[in-house]
């Protein structure tokens, strides 16, 4: 028997309802058309240079999430790529893998870099194979990206994406020199994808290079709108553009940098604090796996930032001791004020610090 005859309309039709990972508040149905997802894995061969049917890419990114599914799923299928999946990560097994396999492209999150650079036994393995390594989901580290580079002799370059884009829209050229990197920037967008920086407060007004404001894209990636949300489609879809609530600036040569979240922004005693600036220095401190900042309730600064971090295994460390580390770092005013050790951090489903997760067992603990 011959196959239903259904008519598909790509630019209309959902081939995706596609939640949010709900780390700054309720998950939302993203409505993604077939339009919408084909063209973000095309983008995204294209900028990696995937090498059509030669490509190794390890999958260890959840399917179920979109992140998962463009650069781990989709992506490889159109480049016809071999696809190594893997069931979670797992630090042993995605070494292993890498050097089993010849892994050549590895998507992932910073949380999985860093756990990958920080492991003891990391030297031992051969990993030269890698050849385009893309970070998502939250802000890398330059010490975790750096590290990883020398261990790899690869590329791994800082990307940006979320869930109503499907999920792409940026990333650093993957330049084995490393001329055209900008190490902490996102990069550059996509084609097709026009970005820019407006100010925070109304979001009508385009800022110039340098300047502080909210991330906002127009491109062929970007969802219909929410699932039965149509007031906080309205919010975020303005004139064909997507306010990402992102706060970021972009540099003379067209590059963007993330600075936070504007949900994740702490006020402390008038100052705008980002997590990500003082995240980005404890890094620095060898003892460190990982680190999460949030702000804490405080009576009298409105809030404060608080630190927790996870110690490499054997390694030792004291709140004192890296409040005195990053004293020398950073503003008086960017200092934490609280540190709390942990054996592990919430993540989420992709492999993200879960900082929401923690920020509510702050504001759970000042309410008592």
């Amino acid at each position: 028997p011959e196959p239903p005859k259904v008519e598909i309309h790509p630019k209309s039709d959902l081939a995706c309802l596609q939640y949010t990972g709900g780390t700054t508040g309720t998950p939302k149905g993203a409505m993604l058309t077939h339009f919408n997802m084909v063209s973000d894995a095309i983008a995204f061969s294209s900028w990696t240079k995937c090498r059509p049917a030669e490509e190794v890419f390890l999958t260890v990114l959840p399917l179920s999430h979109i992140f998962g599914m463009t650069t781990s799923m989709n992506a490889p299928i159109y480049a016809a790529g071999t696809i190594v999946l893997l069931q979670k990560f797992d630090v042993k097994k995605v070494l292993d893998t890498i050097q089993t396999y010849g892994i050549t492209v590895f998507c992932g999150v910073p949380t999985m870099y860093a756990l990958i650079v920080a492991s003891p036994d990391v030297q031992s393995y051969n990993l030269r194979s890698v050849r385009c390594c893309i970070s998502g989901g939250s802000p890398l580290p330059p010490e975790v990206q750096k590290k990883f580079i020398q261990l790899t002799g690869g590329v791994l370059v800082e990307g940006y994406g979320l869930t109503e884009c499907s999920p792409g829209t940026h990333t650093n050229p993957v330049d084995p020199s490393m001329k055209t990197v900008k190490i902490g920037s996102i990069g550059l967008p996509w084609p097709d994808v026009d970005a820019k920086i407006v100010d925070l407060e109304t979001g009508s007004k385009t800022l110039p290079p340098g300047e502080l404001g909210e991330l906002v894209i127009k491109g062929p990636q970007v969802m219909l709108g929410y699932w039965k949300r149509p007031e906080e489609t309205k919010e975020v879809l303005r004139d064909g553009w997507l306010y990402t609530g992102d706060v970021a600036k972009m540099d003379e040569d067209g590059y963007f940098y993330i600075v936070d979240r504007k949900k994740d922004l702490i006020k402390c005693k008038g100052y705008s604090v980002y997590p990500r600036e003082i995240e980005d220095v404890i890094y620095e401190h060898p003892a460190v796996k990982l680190c999460a900042v949030v702000g804490k309730p405080d009576p009298i600064a409105g809030e404060v930032p608080k630190a927790f971090v996870v110690l490499k295994d054997g390694a030792q460390l004291t709140a004192e001791e890296l409040i005195n580390f990053l004293k020398e770092r950073l503003e008086p005013y960017k200092l934490v004020k609280e540190v709390e050790f942990r054996k592990e951090l919430p993540l989420t489903s992709a492999g993200k610090v879960h900082r929401r997760l923690l920020r509510e067992e702050e504001l759970s603990k000042s309410s008592k």
